[in-house]
């Protein structure tokens, strides 16, 4: 399986301690199987920093891997109350979760508003999980232990100009 990952820099190998811990997942390395989505995030990376490229770092896992017992995986299949807890309680520093790997959708700025009234108690959970599936909801895989990073193999990292970007193709220049 591919996976893909969005930053300002091609990421050869991982560091966990790179990660930030307030994040849907908790402290991790993010990746995602939607290379468009991976895109999208360099270069909204590459905006923040307003300098550097937008570079998507390509990397490859056994197929086999989620299916692995000796991995603890979490996979969330959408959005659920349990999904939301566990975005709610990591995004307020949370004690750590003992997961090797979590899978599952992305709560990125679009659904920002609606986790927000959740977590203030202004919308409840039942009400919170209906608005957030009108969304399209992109998905996440994140590794939190240096034995889970080690399934990943560096494959290739691409510029993405986005700039070139047009709906159905993007303009890729592989870097060496």
């Amino acid at each position: 399986m591919k996976l893909y990952h969005g930053s300002i820099v091609t990421v050869r190998k991982p560091n966990l301690r790179q990660g930030r811990p307030n994040t849907d997942y908790g402290k991790g390395f993010y990746t995602t199987v939607d290379f468009d989505q991976a895109a999208r995030w360099a270069h909204i990376r590459r905006n923040r920093a307003g300098e550097g490229r937008a570079v998507v770092s390509v990397y490859e896992v056994n197929d086999e891997l989620l299916r692995d017992a000796s991995f603890n995986i979490m996979q969330y299949n959408g959005a659920t109350k349990e999904w939301l807890d566990f975005v709610v309680a990591n995004r307020r520093f949370a004690p750590l979760h003992d997961y090797d790997i979590v899978l599952g959708p992305v709560a990125n700025d679009n659904l920002y508003a609606t986790i927000s009234l959740y977590e203030n108690g202004e919308l409840s959970a039942e009400a919170a999980v209906v608005q957030l599936k009108t969304h399209v909801l992109f998905n996440q895989v994140s590794f939190h232990t240096d034995k889970a990073l080690s399934q990943l193999r560096f494959v290739e990292a691409i510029v993405v100009d986005m700039q070139k970007m047009k709906k159905e193709e993007l303009q890729l220049i592989l870097v060496g």
